[in-house]
This record gives structure tokens, sequence and C-alpha cells, in this order.
């Protein structure tokens, strides 16, 4: 008998909740029975699910009762609140913050690139951040086949990963611009931190606050995640962050060097082109690549512009791009139930 399972979401009115719960209307797997989680403020408002009407509730430790998986999307302080408590009641947490990403006891989990790690869980499992999830989903096939030492990123990614302020200010501020009127930054690049500068018709490179090393957050949490997930903590990663007038759609710039010689571009781009979740788009002679708007709503991670380094025989150049609310996030977080349940651990 095919067994059936009890999903929550915490934080279902948020903007990665939200699409979780559209994506669950289509797993893999049975679903019994859903609650959908959010704040005090939220609580009693519906949602539709299945074509059924769903009550939000105030999330509480004794929301977890019965819960079998619990998908956490709103905000570190939330997960690290509820998730043991969920855990407790016998669920397997996914969170998608950063609370738990770096702690040992937990993995840290692209589908594509480590499934095997989910059986090491302790009743929490990470979500990466959303840069990272789509550059080592592209980079895992050409790990595997000529093996990886170096990656230096510099990555241009929508307002849309800061949050529903964010795109709002990103709108407000363009209208104003056209219009010839005065505004006041509020928001970005960072809303706690010291200073605002405009987003719209702007680059801002900074995401998160700056750290001791002059890094920002969101760039070690790229140089740390990668590493956790590939379990190689000698790969040498570097990572520039930029926040760029998009609503959707990280994109980045990425150079790596493999190990082996005398790799072909032809030979990664077949690699690419078989890849679970990749879909390769590289035909420069039609102009034909990865950008934003193209990868919006998709659950992909695309790749172009795969070329060779001139200067270094085992470098290469691409261009990954994906949306950074399903792939980076919502989607990425579903891959991890479902592949809990094909491989039993549930």
């Amino acid at each position: 008998m095919t067994k059936s399972y009890h999903v929550a979401v915490v934080g279902a009115t948020g903007a990665v909740g939200t699409q979780m719960i559209q994506l669950l209307e289509d797993v893999t797997f049975s679903i019994k029975e859903v609650s959908f989680l959010s704040s005090a403020r939220s609580a009693g408002k519906k949602l539709t699910f299945r074509g059924e009407e769903v009550i939000i509730k105030e999330a509480t430790p004794e929301s977890f009762a019965g819960v079998d998986i619990a998908l956490f999307s709103a905000g570190g302080s939330i997960s690290e609140r509820f998730a043991k408590d969920a855990v407790a009641h016998g669920a397997i947490v996914i969170d998608n913050t950063s609370a738990f990403r770096m702690h040992p006891d937990v993995p840290l989990v692209v589908p594509e690139v480590n499934p095997e790690a989910l059986r090491d869980h302790k009743g929490i499992i990470a979500n990466p951040n959303c840069s990272t999830i789509q550059m080592v989903a592209a980079l895992q096939p050409i790990r595997a086949a000529f093996g990886l030492n170096r990656i230096i990123v510099s990555t241009y990614q929508a307002v849309s990963g800061s949050g529903i302020q964010a795109i709002e200010e990103l709108q407000t501020q363009s209208q104003a611009i056209l219009n010839g009127e005065d505004f006041t930054p509020a928001v970005m690049p960072v809303k706690g931190d010291k200073k605002h500068f405009q987003i719209a018709f702007n680059a801002l490179p900074q995401i998160d606050v700056f750290t001791d090393n002059d890094y920002t957050y969101e760039e070690m949490k790229m140089v740390n995640e990668t590493k956790k997930i590939m379990s190689d903590t000698s790969m040498k990663v570097a990572a520039t962050c930029v926040r760029i007038p998009v609503i959707t759609g990280h994109s980045e710039s990425v150079y790596i060097e493999v190990d082996q010689d005398n790799v072909k571009v032809s030979e990664i781009q077949e690699l690419l082109r078989n890849a679970p979740g990749v879909v390769l788009e590289d035909d420069t002679a039609n102009q034909v690549y990865p950008h934003a708007a193209s990868s919006a709503g998709k659950k992909e991670v695309f790749v172009g512009r795969v070329r060779h380094d001139l200067d270094d025989s085992k470098g290469f150049h691409m261009w990954i791009v994906s949306d950074n609310l399903l792939k980076g996030a919502a989607w990425n977080s579903i891959q991890i139930a479902e592949s809990l349940i094909e491989q039993e651990i549930i």
C-alpha cells in the first residue's frame, strides 16, 4: 500500500512558501494532509490546495503533531525557534533558511549533486543558498567527469532574493526615475545596514552585510556551502555577489579550472546537455544563451556561453541562470522531500 504523508509549510504566505504550496500540487508522492503555518498576523486566512480551502494556522510547537515533512521558509529565527519542535514530534524538517546550513550534523543538499547525504540526517535537512544551488547543479557533472579545483563566480542576483519589500522598492524607484521624481532608498542593498542606495537602473556590489574579511555573508555562503555540498574543503572558491534591477532570476558568470588536460568545450557541453535538471542553451552563432527573463517560472538550471579560457588550458567560463524562487528555493526543497521518499529514508 502506498504511504501518504502529512506535509506542513511554515511561512505559507511568503514568496517561497507560496511557491512550495503550488509545487506540492504535483509531487510524485501521496499527500494525505497539509498544514499551512504562519505568524499570528496571517492565521485565519485561507489558501487553496488541490481545489480545497485550507485555513492558515499560527505556528506553535504543537502544530507539528502528526506531521511527516515540515517545509520551513519563514526566516532563520522561526526555523531556530520551531525546527526542533517539529523533529521532536517526528517530522523531518527541510529548512530553506541559513539557520542550519553549516551545522556539522545537518546535511546540505542539492538532489542532483549529493542525494546520498540525506541518509545522514538527524531530523533537519538544509536547503542551500539560492546562488549556490544553481551553480553546483551545473558544475557537478563537470566535476564528476574531469575533476574541479577552482571556482570563481560573479553573481547578478534578482531583488526577489531580498524579499517583497525589495521588489516594491525596485518598482517604485523605477517609476519615480521615469517620472523625474525624487525618492529615498530604504531597503537596498540590505534593509538593516547603515546606508541604502538606489537599485533601479543600478548595480549594487553588496548582498548581505560585510564580514571581517571584506567579503559579504552572501559571498561567504557560496564559498562555504559549495565546499560542504561537494565534500571538498580544499577546493578554491571565490565569489562576488551583485544585486541588479531584475525581479526574478539569478545569473552567474562562472570560471572553473578542471583537473584533467585536453578537455574540450564540446565535452563539457555534452555533459551539461545530459545532466539532470540542467538545460544547455549555447549557440552563440544564433544568439542562444540563458537570461533571467526566460528562466522565470521554470524549475531548471540553464547554462550557456561555455568557452575555453584564453590563457589557462584547464580553465573554462560559462553563464548559469535559474529562477531563484524555484530551483533556488522552493523546488529544491520539494526535490529533497521526493528524494527522501524515493530513497525510502522516510
